[in-house]
């Protein structure tokens, strides 16, 4: 299935299977936006502002393919439960974060990666198909020298998970920009979806360029590893909870997978 975009955005199609969701989960002041805002635009802000939750939209041309990466940026309080599980439900790839100096941060990735699993499993039970979780956890702010609360026994615990809840692990520091890279190469590969998708390992293009991503020229232009350009959508909108709620219901009755999940041109 292909998304037709209107002509007012751009004339521009991008395959539903090319649209995929990408949710950051984890305690208060461990990081979350921090590691986002490396990702978008590889900055780091050292002033701390609570999240209630943010969306951005990021797209890409990866030899002569176009993909749209949609990112949620939850809150760490989690003050509203459904919300969180309509999040997990529509999300397609996940980052787990806990702060390696605080114990409390870890105990809660524990049961997120739980009800991630057990949220996917109950939509897999519905499919009849295996639902794979791409799934990072990551201990941040590996940068401070302060006694760590998390010993490595337990992260090994963790990470190794019993069957399908393998995952992988990074030490990162979203400060110094530590294994960020790495760490977003992984989980990209683990998705299926090109490593050019990471922030070093591709052209980063200016928003006022942003309508050339449809033009042949953009896709022949050639850049670090060969066709890779990416753009952030300047005013990205989460799709409604309705949008969110019928791709569920197609999803969970084995229907088409193009119902909206926001794959909208900037």
């Amino acid at each position: 299935m292909i998304k037709k975009m209107s002509s007012s955005e751009g004339d521009f199609d991008i395959p539903a299977k090319n649209c995929h969701r990408m949710v950051i989960l984890g305690s208060t002041e461990v990081g979350k936006t921090a590691i986002i805002s490396r990702f978008l635009s590889e900055r780091f802000d050292e002033q701390y502002t609570p999240t209630i939750e943010d969306f951005h939209r990021k797209f890409y041309s990866i030899r002569g393919e176009v993909y749209q990466l949609d990112i949620l940026d939850t809150s760490g309080n989690h003050p509203f439960p459904a919300m969180r599980r309509l999040s997990i439900l529509t999300g397609d790839i996940f980052i787990l974060v806990f702060s390696l100096d605080n114990r409390d941060s870890f105990q809660e990735v524990k049961r997120l990666k739980r009800q991630i699993f057990e949220t996917k499993s109950c939509l897999r039970n519905k499919t009849k198909e295996n639902v794979d979780v791409p799934l990072v956890i990551c201990g941040n702010k590996c940068d401070r020298d302060v006694y760590r609360e998390v010993q490595d026994e337990e992260i090994e615990q963790l990470v190794a998970g019993h069957g399908e809840e393998r995952c992988a692990y990074f030490e990162i520091s979203a400060k110094t920009n530590t294994n960020i890279d790495q760490m977003f190469e992984t989980l990209f590969t683990m998705a299926k979806l090109p490593n050019e998708m990471s922030p070093e390992r591709h052209c980063k293009v200016s928003l006022q360029y942003c309508e050339v991503l449809h033009r042949k020229s953009f896709r022949s232009k050639k850049c670090k590893d060969g066709n890779a350009y990416g753009v952030v959508a300047p005013f990205a909108r989460r799709p409604s909870v309705h949008s969110d709620l019928m791709y569920i219901k197609e999803k969970a009755i084995g229907g088409s997978q193009s119902k909206d999940k926001g794959c909208v041109i900037c």
